[in-house]
């Protein structure tokens, strides 16, 4: 099995850039970034022991993937044909993958993290980023949400707003996925992110941090603690906003509740 296959196997697409979740004109940089990113979610030290070898081959594959497409010579014989060099994609195999990624991301502490944040958030490369990916993924919110650095659920009012000025300057498309969104989604997005911040205390090891980790812990509960609640009040609005206007279908639901 080739590893375009692969790819389709473990991450649902065939498509590099959508395995890295970057645009297709991306940057060296972006397209590292991003395979930071997606390295992050299936380090194999994250997983459970019964799905530690599942997620050792995701991480190969993932690594297979970021050596075509930060490799000039082999990524443009992937944007012109949709082929990869399996020549090159041989030799890649035998890569240690783990210790290739301790190389190429140095080791990182809290503090790092919080001046990066501190410094993207609101940037001009943020703005960048978050209307790219908007036009990138044609406005749907999940993959421009994991898209983006640096954000989490509680980030989503912040960049909706942004998107939306965008949309209404005539910037970008309006796309029905963005504008027309059901709360369902945006639930469930919601619950995923819950999800994955319970594990995030388990995630320091991947992420190379440094010690401190009693200031990590206390970082991760404010900021849970606080962001579910904003989030919160963001959904209580959309209700308050669209929840009387809806037809015959919200007459429907509110008769159904009523039952109940």
């Amino acid at each position: 099995m080739g590893l375009l296959e692969q790819c389709e196997a473990a991450f649902g697409s065939a498509d590099l850039y959508c395995v890295l979740g970057v645009r297709r004109h991306a940057s060296a940089d972006e397209i590292r970034r991003g395979y930071r990113k997606a390295s992050l979610r299936v380090h194999p030290d994250r997983a459970a022991a019964e799905r530690r070898g599942e997620a050792t081959q995701h991480f190969q594959v993932l690594g297979r993937a970021y050596a075509v497409l930060s490799d000039p010579g082999q990524r443009a014989v992937y944007d012109e044909q949709g082929l990869v060099d399996e020549e090159s994609d041989a030799r890649s195999q035998d890569r240690d993958w783990a210790e290739y990624w301790r190389l190429l991301f140095k080791k990182i502490t809290v503090k790092d993290i919080q001046d990066f944040e501190k410094k993207y958030k609101g940037s001009e490369e943020e703005l960048t980023d978050i209307k790219s990916a908007y036009k990138d993924f044609k406005g749907d919110m999940d993959r421009i949400m994991e898209s983006v650095l640096c954000v989490d659920y509680t980030d989503e009012p912040r960049i909706r707003k942004i998107i939306q000025q965008a949309i209404d300057s005539g910037e970008v498309p309006s796309y029905k996925a963005f504008i027309k969104e059901a709360k369902q989604k945006m639930d469930a997005r919601k619950r995923r992110a819950e999800e994955e911040a319970k594990e995030a205390e388990k995630s320091r090891e991947e992420l190379g941090l440094g010690e401190g980790e009693d200031d990590l812990k206390a970082l991760i509960q404010t900021r849970n603690q606080n962001r579910k609640k904003e989030m919160d009040n963001f959904l209580a609005q959309l209700e308050a906003k669209y929840g009387n206007k809806s037809k015959k279908g919200g007459k429907k639901m509110a008769l159904k509740k009523g039952k109940k």
